[in-house]
């Protein structure tokens, strides 16, 4: 079963999942070539923003900063705690879907306030407060989301944060590579997985995500309590090692994202022995867990490992029964600003 079957084609966030692939190919990475210029000169860059507009966007960022190491000063937080910061040397970037989320503009308006520079925005609609606000606002090209869970914006808003990247170390690799990455993205979301593990984890009291610290398990543990509305953890880099197990249950599922090799002795002992839960990686590589394959490519693996969680997400809140577009208390819009 794939998210190309008739058992999925009525929902509204399958459709927008599968339209990523092509958000992807049509993406252009010239865009924010003044936003990476003013962020070299500054020297330092502050990403903000709620639920899925900042982690997977700002973390993947921050991470292909940090492992290029470039001379840039990068941070995320939420916009009510960036209110309690001294800002005054970082270019902002500042997403929001909406373009009116509450935490966001309250703090542009703090520091615009301030005589601020370099406010940058992205957005999936135009004339919102961020682009008011913002000195310059990139305006997404995916179009409308009907689904609660964002899929394909939060794709494009990691984009338009690669572009900076590939901007700021003149690299082109990205550009050169979208359409390929568009093709292995749609053959990921179209992709059957083993139904064993979809059982295991359609009947689990919680599902974990594992992995680095770059915004691709943490997104996927939201979208768990959005698709499958099942209790969800995230586990950041080796966390996962180091007690959690005592809260475990046998029936309860960890999915690794590209799991460090020199840790595989350690999870069997900890989970498959001592906890007895289902272990299942999602890699490039073999493991010795049941695995998810992933395909290579330079500057979208990140996007790829996104994808894969999103595809099987679906296919374990469908194996639930449930409707993936109806969630029972969720909303669009988090936290509105009215004003």
């Amino acid at each position: 079963m794939n998210l190309t079957d008739s058992r999925y084609k009525d929902f509204a966030l399958v459709k927008e999942m599968l339209e990523t692939a092509d958000v992807i190919r049509n993406f252009d990475f010239s865009q924010t070539a003044n936003m990476a210029k003013a962020i070299e000169q500054t020297g330092a860059v502050f990403l903000t923003g709620e639920g899925s507009s900042r982690i997977f966007p700002a973390k993947s960022f921050i991470y292909g900063v940090l492992k290029r190491g470039l001379p840039i000063a990068v941070a995320t937080d939420g916009s009510f705690q960036g209110c309690e910061y001294d800002l005054s040397r970082f270019a902002v970037m500042g997403a929001s879907n909406s373009g009116k989320t509450k935490e966001l503009i309250t703090l542009i308006k703090q520091l615009k306030a301030k005589g601020q520079k370099n406010i940058f925005g992205v957005t999936a609609n135009a004339g919102t407060p961020l682009q008011e606000l913002s000195d310059e606002c990139v305006v997404l090209s995916c179009g409308k989301e009907d689904a609660v869970a964002a899929t394909k914006s939060v794709v494009e808003q990691a984009l338009v944060y690669r572009s900076i990247l590939c901007n700021l170390i003149k690299c082109c690799e990205c550009d050169a590579n979208k359409t390929a990455a568009a093709d292995l993205s749609a053959q990921i979301m179209t992709t059957e997985y083993d139904p064993a593990i979809i059982e295991k984890a359609a009947n689990a009291r919680t599902i974990f995500f594992a992995g680095r610290n770059d915004g691709v398990a943490e997104e996927l543990t939201l979208k768990t309590n959005e698709i499958t509305r099942k209790q969800s953890d995230f586990l950041e880099g080796t966390y996962a090692l180091h007690g959690v197990e005592e809260i475990m249950r046998e029936n309860d599922v960890i999915f690794f994202v590209e799991p460090f090799e020199s840790e595989f002795e350690k999870m069997q002992s900890i989970f498959e022995k001592n906890v007895g839960c289902t272990v299942v990686a999602l890699s490039t590589k073999d493991t010795p867990f049941p695995t998810i394959k992933l395909p290579e490519l330079k500057g979208y693996e990140k996007f790829f490992q996104l994808m894969a969680g999103w595809n099987l997400l679906v296919q374990i809140g469908t194996a639930e029964g449930i409707n993936l577009d109806k969630p029972n208390r969720a909303r669009k819009i988090g936290n509105e600003f009215i004003g």
